[in-house]
C-alpha cells in the first residue's frame, strides 16, 4: 500500500512530513525506552454499538488507523483494531430510535434483537455495522473484534481475575483518581441477571477467588438520571462464563492489556475513564498503558456535541453523500486537536481543500518552504490513507458546480454541465473524476442548497463594492465586459483589485480564490451571479 508514496529528500522531515509521523515517532521512541516488542505494533479504538455512528465516530476510528499507517511509513507493521462496545448495556433510548426498545433498556445491546429487519445478530452488531461499513468503504484496514464475542471467547479471563483478586486496591484507584466511591463496596463486575436479563441492575458481591464466582443481586440502579428497576433476583456466576462485564473503570485497562495495545486517542468526554484505567494498568497489571493523546469532540452547527443519544447525528454515509471520502478524511486528518464542526456545509470547503492539496502533490502550486511543503504532501497522502492516486482529478470549485446545477435545464443537468465545463476549457487537462461530482452536487442541490446557510457579513464599503458590481453587470453584454466591471468598481471606489476579488469569490464559491471573473458570469449566468450578489446584501 505504501508503494505509491513519492521518497522524501530532506532528513530533517519525519516520516511524511505530519503531525501523525510525529507522534509515531514519539510512540516508536517510547516503546524502546520500555524495552517492548516492535515486532507489531497495535492502535485501537471502540466502535459504539448503542445508536448510529457519526462522523465523530469514524474521526476516532480514523485517528487511530492513522497512527498504525505512520508506524508502516516508519517500516514497522502495525494493527488497528476496531472493537465494538457491544457487551455495555443500553443506558437511554437514542432520539429517533425505535420506540420498542424502551423494552430493553438496562439489557447488553448484544442482547437486543435486531430491530432493523433482523439482518444482523443482533441491535449492537447492526449498529457497529454501520461504522464498519463506512471504514470499508474507506479502505480503512483493520480487525474487527467484538466485546460479546471477546468476553464469551475468555480473553480478558486473567484479567478478569487479577481486578478481583485486587478488587479492593482497584476500589481505592478508582476513588482516588474520579473520586467515585462506589468500588469501595461494590465489585468492579457486572452480571447479566440470569432471570431477567438486565445488566447495569444487579449488585455483585462476596467474590469466592477459589471458585472464580460472584453472588449478586438485582436491586436496580440509577442511569443516565433514570432509575431502572431490578428484578429482585440473587444469584451466583461464574465471572469467567461470559455472563458479566467489566465496567468502563476498569475495562479499558484490561482489554489494552489483554490485546497488548500500544496506542489509543480519545475524546474529552472519558478523560476520567481513561486516567483511571491508565492507573489499572500500571498498579495492577504491572505494565505501562499505551500512549494517548485526547482530541476535542464534533460539534453541530450550533455548537452542541454530535452524540447518539441527543439525535443530532451526522453520519459517514451523509457526508459520501454530496463529498468524497478523502474530503472526509481530510476534516479528520488536518488538525487533531480542538474542536471539529460536524455540519453538512463543511463538505464544500473540504473538497475545495483537497483540489488545492491535490496541485500542490502534483506540482501545480508551487510552496516556497520546503517543510509547509512536506506537511501539505503529506496531509494529502494521509487523506487518501497513504495510497494517493496516479493523477489528479478535475478541479471544478464545489460551489460553481452548484450554481450551474441550479441554471442547468431540469433533466439534463449532466450534459448541460459537462457541455459548459468543456466550452470553458476546464476539461483542458483531464475529465476524471467529473461524473462523480456532478451526481454529489446533484444530491447537494435536492437535499441541502435551498436551507438556510450561514450569511456572509459584509462591511459598508464591501456592500458599496458588490453594490457596484451588480450595476456593472446588468449593463455588461460579454466576457469582456463582465471582467471589466469589477475593476470598474474598484476604481471608482479607490480600492485595490486584491482586497475586492476575495470578497465576490466567497460570495460566489465559498472561497477567496477561483476562475477568471468574466469567464465564470459566462459560465454560470450573468442573472444567476447577479442573484447570488443580490442574496448576500
Amino acid at each position: 500500500m505504501l508503494d505509491n508514496l513519492r521518497p522524501i529528500d530532506n532528513k530533517k522531515v519525519i516520516g511524511r512530513g505530519t503531525w501523525y509521523d510525529k507522534a509515531a515517532d514519539e510512540l516508536i521512541k517510547r516503546e524502546k525506552k520500555l524495552k517492548r516488542d516492535l515486532t507489531k505494533m497495535r492502535t485501537e479504538s471502540g466502535l459504539g454499538a448503542s445508536g448510529y455512528p457519526h462522523i465523530g465516530s469514524i474521526g476516532d476510528a480514523l485517528r487511530n488507523y492513522g497512527i498504525a499507517l505512520a508506524l508502516q511509513v516508519r517500516g514497522y507493521e502495525s494493527e488497528y483494531i476496531a472493537f465494538a462496545d457491544d457487551k455495555d448495556g443500553l443506558r437511554k433510548i437514542p432520539a429517533g430510535m425505535p420506540k420498542e426498545l424502551d423494552q430493553y433498556l438496562g439489557f447488553s445491546v448484544a442482547q437486543i434483537p435486531d430491530l432493523f429487519g433482523d439482518c444482523h445478530f443482533s441491535f449492537g452488531e447492526h449498529m457497529s455495522s454501520l461504522l464498519k461499513e463506512a471504514l470499508d468503504a474507506n479502505g480503512v484496514v483493520y480487525t474487527p473484534m467484538s466485546a460479546y464475542q471477546t468476553y464469551k471467547d475468555g480473553l480478558l479471563n486473567d484479567q478478569i481475575i487479577k481486578i478481583l483478586d485486587n478488587k479492593e486496591k482497584v476500589g481505592r484507584i478508582i476513588e482516588r483518581v474520579t473520586g467515585q466511591e462506589k468500588y469501595l463496596d461494590n465489585l468492579p463486575y457486572f452480571v447479566v441477571c440470569e432471570e431477567c436479563g438486565k445488566l447495569y441492575t444487579t449488585y455483585a458481591h462476596d467474590y469466592n477467588p477459589k471458585t472464580q464466582t460472584v453472588q449478586y443481586e438485582c436491586r436496580g440502579m440509577e442511569v443516565k438520571g433514570t432509575y431502572q428497576e431490578g428484578c429482585g433476583h440473587k444469584g451466583e456466576v461464574d465471572v469467567l462464563g461470559g455472563n458479566g462485564k467489566l465496567p468502563w473503570k476498569v475495562e479499558f485497562g484490561a482489554r489494552w492489556h489483554a490485546l497488548d495495545i500500544r496506542f489509543e486517542a480519545y475524546g474529552k468526554d472519558i478523560a476520567d475513564s481513561v486516567h483511571v484505567n491508565d492507573a489499572i494498568c500500571r498498579e495492577i497489571f504491572e505494565w505501562e498503558p499505551p500512549m494517548h493523546v485526547q482530541y476535542e469532540m464534533f460539534v453541530d452547527r450550533g455548537g452542541k456535541k454530535i452524540s447518539k443519544s441527543a439525535g443530532n447525528v451526522f453520519t459517514p454515509q451523509v457526508w459520501y453523500r454530496y463529498g468524497s471520502m478523502q474530503s472526509l478524511n481530510l476534516l479528520i486528518y488536518k488538525r487533531f486537536v480542538g474542536t471539529k464542526s460536524g455540519s453538512v456545509y463543511d463538505i464544500p470547503p473540504h473538497m475545495d481543500e483537497l483540489d488545492d492539496l491535490e496541485d500542490i502533490y502534483f506540482g501545480k502550486r508551487k510552496i516556497k518552504d520546503q517543510r509547509e511543503y512536506y506537511k501539505l504532501t503529506g496531509l494529502y497522502e494521509y487523506a487518501h490513507l497513504l495510497n494517493p492516486p496516479e493523477e489528479p482529478e478535475v478541479h471544478v470549485p464545489f460551489n460553481l458546480m452548484v450554481n450551474l446545477t441550479q441554471v442547468a435545464p431540469p433533466g439534463n443537468e449532466a450534459e448541460f454541465m459537462k457541455a459548459k465545463l468543456d466550452e470553458y476549457e476546464y476539461f483542458k487537462e483531464t475529465d476524471k473524476g467529473i461524473d462523480e461530482r456532478i451526481q454529489r452536487t446533484l444530491n447537494w442541490v435536492r437535499d441541502i442548497a435551498d436551507d438556510k446557510q450561514d450569511a456572509i457579513v459584509l462591511t459598508d464599503v464591501q456592500r458599496q463594492v458588490v453594490k457596484g458590481i451588480i450595476s456593472e453587470l446588468r449593463a455588461a453584454e460579454n466576457l469582456e465586459a463582465y471582467q471589466a466591471s469589477i475593476f470598474n468598481v474598484v476604481k471608482a471606489l479607490d480600492l485595490k483589485a486584491r482586497d475586492v476579488f476575495p470578497v465576490v469569490y466567497r460570495i460566489l464559491l465559498g472561497k477567496d480564490r477561483g476562475p477568471r471573473f468574466g469567464p465564470y458570469v459566462g459560465l454560470v449566468g450573468k442573472d444567476s451571479v447577479i442573484a447570488s450578489l443580490e442574496a448576500a446584501l
